[in-house]
């Protein structure tokens, strides 16, 4: 399928299902399910997926370009969506005979989806440092621990999951990447999301007690999670995310314009459009945009294509474009006036999601000491 394809496809499912569904979505905090059903039924769910299990074989231009779309009708379906194909990406990087059937082949079909269980209560936004335990039991495994802000928390089939070694002996720091299936015994979830922004997301807390797991659940190698973290999730992550708070930006950009252009203003005639030095501080936000997706597109084609310099790239972007959200959402709000700030407000709803952006690992502050780091030569994790 040509990429301009998928993306007219996603058009379509945002205009027919995921677009009237946004409201509700944020006011009730509510799973984005309708939207992601249609992206799953429209074969949109192996986007990421190797073309050998029926999937589309994408990489992360394609689909930060998707997030983007769904990210400007429904920042909490752009989320999810994302992290489906940033778990389906993990899955793929050096998946098994089996995990190709019983996992991807599924994902491709539009029968299962995925996510991440990385974050924990313990070590914040330092996610590739797992204290969940992992153990050798009978033939498998035994994972013990708890994760935190799991997105699709109770709703996604399987999760991605960190954990390091608890046996005496193993080495420090062995930590490696599995796969719970939501159906495990001794998968328990926490309270329901009750967030500021991104409220559909459904992200809570999972509590792994004595979860046993199959050998064929572990992805890779043992010991392999740093790997994972930085040449396949990472990567993933940071374009799915940089495109759904560019579509934010990018909404929030048109909320303004279309304001402008509709707003009249009763005892002259003229339009609010008409003031000059709104329509400069328009402008500006528009160059903002503009040059935060031209950094974003560049940073994913990079990364598609192993260039030297797509890890700043990409971490810059994903930095560039939180600011950005937040910046254009709030100046929009300003050009709109009292009508943007009442409540569940179109621009309202924009400006929390946004937010999430600067709180989500890896956060807006680190990106940008990684970015320094990289282009220093220095290892990313040096402290």
């Amino acid at each position: 399928m040509a990429q301009i394809d998928i993306l007219e496809q996603t058009q379509s499912i945002v205009r027919d299902v995921v677009e009237p569904d946004a409201s509700r979505v944020d006011q009730e905090a509510a799973w984005p399910e309708p939207g992601l059903r249609a992206i799953q039924a429209a074969g949109l769910g192996g986007l990421v997926a190797p073309v050998s299990a029926g999937g589309l074989g994408y990489g992360m231009l394609g689909l930060l370009q998707v997030c983007e779309i769904l990210g400007r009708a429904c920042p909490s379906t752009g989320l999810c969506f994302g992290m489906h194909c940033v778990g389906t990406a993990a899955i793929t990087a050096k998946h098994t005979d089996q995990q190709h059937s019983q996992l991807l082949e599924p994902i491709c079909r539009g029968e299962h989806l995925t996510t991440l269980a990385l974050s924990e209560p313990g070590t914040g936004s330092h996610l590739w440092l797992a204290e969940t335990q992992i153990e050798h039991h009978e033939q498998g495994y035994r994972v013990h621990g708890r994760k935190a802000f799991v997105t699709g928390a109770g709703h996604c089939d399987s999760y991605v999951l960190s954990a390091v070694a608890a046996e005496a002996d193993a080495p420090p720091g062995m930590f490696s990447c599995v796969v719970v299936p939501s159906d495990a015994d001794g998968v328990v979830w926490g309270q329901p999301w009750d967030g500021l922004g991104m409220r559909g997301n459904a992200s809570t807390t999972m509590d792994l007690n004595d979860v046993s797991l199959p050998a064929e659940n572990l992805l890779g190698e043992e010991g392999e999670q740093l790997w994972y973290v930085f040449n396949v999730i990472a990567p993933y992550f940071l374009m799915a995310m940089t495109g759904t708070y560019l579509g934010i930006a990018s909404a929030a950009l048109e909320e303004a314009r279309q304001h402008m252009r509709k707003r009249q203003y009763s005892h002259s005639g003229r339009t609010v459009a008409d003031q000059p030095v709104l329509q400069h501080r328009l402008g500006q936000l528009w160059g903002e945009v503009e040059r935060t997706r031209r950094l974003a597109y560049h940073a994913a084609a990079a990364g598609d294509a192993g260039e030297e310099q797509a890890l700043p790239a990409m971490l810059s972007a994903k930095a560039e474009v939180g600011q950005s959200a937040v910046h254009v959402a709030n100046e929009a709000m300003t050009l709109c006036g009292g009508t943007a700030y009442r409540e569940h407000s179109r621009l309202g709803q924009l400006l929390r999601d946004a937010r999430a952006a600067h709180v989500m690992a890896p956060t807006t502050d680190l990106l940008w000491t990684w970015v320094g780091r990289s282009l220093l030569d220095l290892p990313l994790l040096s402290d």
